[in-house]
């Protein structure tokens, strides 16, 4: 676990008030400047790419045939029963050079509600799940809807992950979602150092909503090529 999980937790936990806590993602204007780990504020001169609620067979290997032509590697953080449905794809992840992070066991806004005990045993039970099909341990945590609590800050570092929210986001979850406006939604708030969120499943999403991130992925590495940002995993961020 880093010095800065260490360094924040009591802090984090002061704000979150409890597992019951209001979800930190709606402080996080404030917190970057205090926390800036937690928000994925990274290293200067690249982009960390991350995905959200794979693995998903239907979607997920269109990522990494794009990722794979683009020769970019990105971070994927998955859900458990994911993994159940699809389990020979984290093997593929990582045979082509994606990190691969957890997302809890299931997407439901239950973390907030559960005790530390309770979190903790999802938490593991998902990275434990990983492990097993992979060989690789991970390293990041990213709670459903940003939900980080004192009980999941206290769980994440338990189990030896580190909690990591976004800079910028696609909002590519809605119905209404296109390739347009989740470039647009991404660049409006993306810079050097910053981590970028999208999801390669819908499976709690709009129906055929992973096809918008999808359809944006090309501009949104032109956009980085253009500004000379790299675009890697977290692991090349130095949280």
């Amino acid at each position: 676990m880093s010095q800065s999980i260490l360094k924040h937790a009591a802090f984090a936990a002061a704000i979150a008030a409890g597992a019951q806590a209001v979800p930190l993602l709606t402080a996080v204007p404030v917190l970057r400047p205090l926390w800036p780990t937690l928000t994925g504020s990274g290293k200067s001169g690249r982009v960390a790419l991350t995905f959200d609620d794979g693995p998903d067979p239907a979607s997920t290997p269109e990522f990494l045939d794009l990722l794979a032509a683009a020769d970019v590697r990105a971070t994927f953080f998955l859900l458990g029963e994911m993994i159940e449905r699809a389990p020979d794809l984290p093997r593929r992840m990582v045979d082509e050079g994606h990190e691969l992070a957890v997302h809890g066991w299931d997407h439901r806004n239950q973390l907030r509600l559960l005790p530390g005990a309770a979190t903790n045993a999802q938490l593991d039970r998902t990275a434990e799940l990983i492990e097993r099909r992979t060989g690789v341990r991970p390293s990041y945590f990213r709670p459903p809807y940003g939900a980080l609590t004192s009980a999941a800050v206290h769980a994440a570092r338990t189990t030896g992950l580190q909690p990591v929210l976004w800079t910028a986001w696609g909002k590519d979850w809605t119905a209404k979602a296109t390739p347009q406006t989740v470039l647009r939604n991404v660049t409006r708030t993306l810079g050097s150092g910053g981590t970028v969120l999208l999801h390669d499943s819908d499976c709690t999403s709009a129906p055929g909503a992973w096809r918008s991130a999808l359809g944006a992925l090309p501009g949104l590495l032109d956009w980085c090529a253009e500004r000379e940002l790299a675009v890697g995993p977290l692991s090349g961020h130095d949280l």
